[in-house]
């Protein structure tokens, strides 16, 4: 049978999710632009794949009975502390896992460990979970993570989802696989829409003005403007900026707030109507007294994040993470996790597991955890920002929405 999922464990399973897509608008993100600045290294460190002969690098890596994990609060199945998929893994590996939650954000995360990486010094991690963006790029550039030996990851490439394999912020997954994805789309609730909400030319119904929530998060709240000219976020380019600025503009007026999590608060409540929304978390409300809640993919598309394993450079025990990267994409090990979690699952076979095994057909047969292909090819990317500079241009635009 499946875990226990109570209202209580259920919104606190969604609480830390506002911190995954790092930035916020406003103060908060130009105080983390600065934090960013700062720490961003340039120059020869960008090259640092370059000077290493990875294939010795793997050759010579020795393996241990020690893993040191560091991800994001209540990010992995567990009951009462004790989880079932790292029991299993050291099971079947003997490798024992010092789990620890402690990645709360991913600008602060990277500026904590990114002045011992550029060191050459040991972050104390073998194994890192970051979101796409700004900072996980720059941890790829600087050459601060292990370019992986897909040699040892053949469940990956055997059970991936095609959405997570070869991704525009890591070309080839050579320094990363997914540890989970989620959409951004839209929610609303039907009792005060009244019709379906099917496009993000919905929120400029005059009906609808004064209930549209939109979220803090510059990321997520320009790459709804271009979706909503039919611009792929992905390869836009400054001058669509400005376009989907010009359209939030016009919906700006009709707009309650931009909010941070607590915007699913605000659906839930009434306060809003209509809402940007991730998927997990309408998943958790509709499970937990909001069955009516509706996440929608928008006809012009929806956006996908990602969450990555990552292995930093002078990682003690690098052979070891591999092997739970390789554990992971095992439809048991997803699904054990995934039956917790409920976000977008990378293992599609685990919703077999997950109906069969788990007996939990509420998350298997769930198209927010294990979507359709057809959900999939609507879904974009995020921009990869060529450098720091093109990353503030693009904050300063979407800021100026927000304090319009």
């Amino acid at each position: 049978m499946s875990r226990a999922t109570g209202p209580d464990v259920l919104r606190g399973l969604t609480s830390a999710r506002v911190s995954r897509r790092g930035l916020l608008a406003g103060g908060g993100a130009a105080a983390m632009a600065a934090l960013l600045a700062g720490c961003s290294i340039k120059g020869s460190a960008a090259s640092a794949d370059d000077t290493v002969d990875w294939k010795r690098f793997w050759k010579d890596a020795k393996a241990t009975k020690e893993l040191k994990f560091a991800n994001w609060p209540l990010y992995i199945d567990s009951d009462h502390g004790k989880s079932e998929s790292l029991a299993l893994f050291r099971k079947e590996t003997g490798i024992d896992v010092d789990y620890q939650a402690v990645v709360q954000d991913n600008a602060t995360f990277y500026a904590t460990v990114s002045p011992i990486l550029r060191a050459h010094g040991a972050t104390g991690y073998d194994l890192v979970v970051m979101t796409n963006g700004y900072e996980l790029t720059e941890m790829i550039k600087n050459g601060f993570v292990c370019k992986l030996d897909h040699s040892r990851l053949s469940n990956f490439a055997a059970n991936a989802s095609e959405s997570v394999k070869d991704p525009i912020y890591d070309p080839g997954n050579e320094h990363s696989v997914v540890w989970q994805t989620g959409f951004t789309g839209l929610a609303y609730n039907p009792k005060y829409t009244g019709r379906k909400i099917t496009s993000f030319h919905d929120l400029l119904d005059p009906e609808f003005a004064g209930r549209i929530g939109l979220m803090s998060d510059n990321t997520e709240l320009g790459s709804l403007g271009l979706l909503a000219l039919g611009i792929a976020p992905e390869t836009s380019t400054p001058a669509d900026w400005r376009k989907a600025q010009d359209w939030l503009r016009k919906l700006r007026p009709s707009v309650t707030g931009f909010y941070d999590q607590s915007y699913i608060n605000r659906l839930e409540n009434g306060d809003t109507w209509i809402t940007q929304a991730w998927s997990g978390d309408v998943f958790q409300a509709q499970q937990s007294g909001f069955p009516h809640l509706e996440f929608v993919t928008p006809e012009e598309g929806q956006m996908t994040w990602h969450d990555n394993m990552l292995i930093p450079r002078q990682a003690a025990n690098p052979v070891s993470a591999l092997e739970w990267m390789n554990f992971y994409y095992t439809p048991k090990a997803a699904g054990i996790v995934e039956d917790y979690v409920n976000y977008v699952c990378p293992v599609p076979d685990a919703e077999d597991y997950v109906r069969d095994v788990l007996d939990d057909p509420t998350v298997a047969d769930s198209p927010l955890v294990f979507p359709s292909d057809a959900v999939l090819e609507k879904s974009h990317e995020f921009r990869v920002f060529e450098n720091y500079d093109e990353y503030s241009e693009w904050n300063q635009v979407f800021n100026a929405v927000v304090q319009s």
